[in-house]
């Protein structure tokens, strides 16, 4: 038999069983749900009709979750760590989880992403270059977009946009390796775009997989075939933009070979000093390269060309005739140089890699033909149709070097 006392006083509610006791400290506002008080209803206590005990056990335990649910609303929403794991384990090569998303905004989305990305990249290319067509000092302009590079982390990190790392001296020596090659791929390509036009330096930098394929090699990296024959339309494919090149120059070839270099050494230097310090993002790792480059190549542009930055001042501001022009453009793309560099970390995480690298190659597509717009360049038919096999075996690199790596993963799992 089951007694139901009601206390008035009290903001407890007691069901006494033989075998147990279950107390609910139920607020004001929960409690008319499972009786009315004498005083609102007009009714003694002693005329209250019992509910049935189903009723009243599903209501206490509504009431129980209620009560749960108000102090901790999040616990609900949390899934047990079994299935958390599980949910884990599930992620597709994409990066999304099992349970599957809106198609169209995952779309709209990936389009943004590589929208801002290519329009950064862009306005970068064309301010760079509008700035060393009258003022031909990359050693400056590389160092100036450094600079800009190191104040916007430093603000993100002062203004806490970004979390700021914790630093270590391990990191920083670290770190040293890969920022020194970054250094020597940034000016070799500022080298080259005040001496050669942005279309064939980008169509050079294209052949950037085939240093990255042959200093692998040497540390002990395996390709397959594959790889290895996606590498040969780069390489024609250059070679006949080269040899065709209306603007073609020794220093601005050497520079963009110099830059491949420079780049793969930095990623393959990074993935072997880095590895032990995962828990610094993307975004904050390019942040502190950007720092320790600048302190690499400030003094060193010094000593290069230092002694004719004054005299090439005046004479950029005599071409223009309006300083304001020359310091807008110098701005622009500096902080487009950081912006666009960001912005393909940020990629990156969106993304997959074999996305990421097709949409590189397209990028540098994008860039040649916008550039060629831009200033007008006179294009060779042969200089296009070389071009044009670069680009795709750049395309066909990828396809094949994402293979080789989804075969690596799913050798270490079957094994």
């Amino acid at each position: 038999m089951l007694s139901l006392n009601v206390v008035p006083s009290s903001s407890s509610v007691t069901f006494s069983k033989p075998s147990h006791q279950c107390f609910i400290n139920a607020p004001p506002i929960l409690k008319p749900n499972l009786l009315s008080r004498p005083h609102e209803s007009g009714l003694k206590s002693s005329n209250l009709s019992l509910m049935h005990t189903s009723r009243i056990q599903h209501s206490i335990t509504n009431l129980s979750c209620s009560n749960r649910f108000l102090s901790h609303p999040f616990e609900f929403l949390a899934k047990p760590r079994n299935q958390i794991v599980k949910a884990a384990s599930n992620v597709n090569p994409e990066g999304e989880g099992a349970v599957p998303s809106n198609p169209k905004s995952k779309n709209l989305k990936l389009a943004l992403v590589f929208g801002l990305w290519y329009f950064q990249n862009i306005v970068f290319n064309i301010y760079n270059k509008k700035v060393l067509n009258i003022f031909p000092f990359p050693w400056l302009l590389a160092s100036f977009q450094l600079f800009v590079g190191s104040i916007w982390m430093l603000a993100l990190w002062t203004l806490k946009l970004q979390p700021c790392p914790k630093i270590t001296k391990p990191f920083i020596i670290a770190l040293l390796g890969p920022a020194l090659f970054h250094t020597i791929g940034h000016i070799s390509a500022c080298v080259s775009f005040s001496k050669v036009a942005v279309s064939f330096t980008h169509v050079i930098k294209s052949a950037e997989p085939v240093f990255s394929v042959m200093f692998s090699s040497v540390l002990g990296d395996r390709y397959p075939i594959q790889v290895w024959l996606s590498i040969l339309p780069i390489v024609l494919g250059c070679s006949l933009a080269a040899v065709t090149e209306v603007s073609f120059n020794v220093q601005g070839l050497w520079g963009a070979l110099i830059s491949n270099v420079g780049f793969v050494l930095r990623n393959i230097y990074s993935k072997r000093s880095l590895q032990n310090f995962k828990e610094v993002d993307g975004l904050n790792l390019y942040g502190w390269i950007t720092i320790v480059s600048l302190l690499y190549l400030f003094p060193v542009a010094i000593f290069v060309e230092g002694s004719q930055w004054i005299p090439g001042y005046y004479k950029a501001i005599e071409a223009i005739s309006k300083p304001s022009t020359f310091y807008i453009w110098v701005l622009v793309s500096g902080v487009f140089y950081h912006l666009y560099n960001q912005s393909s970390y940020q990629a990156l995480d969106e993304i997959s890699p074999l996305t990421f690298s097709v949409g590189n190659t397209m990028k540098r597509v994008v860039v040649i033909v916008s550039s060629v717009l831009v200033f007008r360049n006179p294009v060779r038919p042969l200089n296009a149709l070389g071009s044009a096999i670069a680009i795709l075996g750049t395309f066909l690199y990828s396809q094949a070097n994402s293979a080789k790596k989804a075969k690596k993963i799913e050798g270490e799992k079957n094994s």
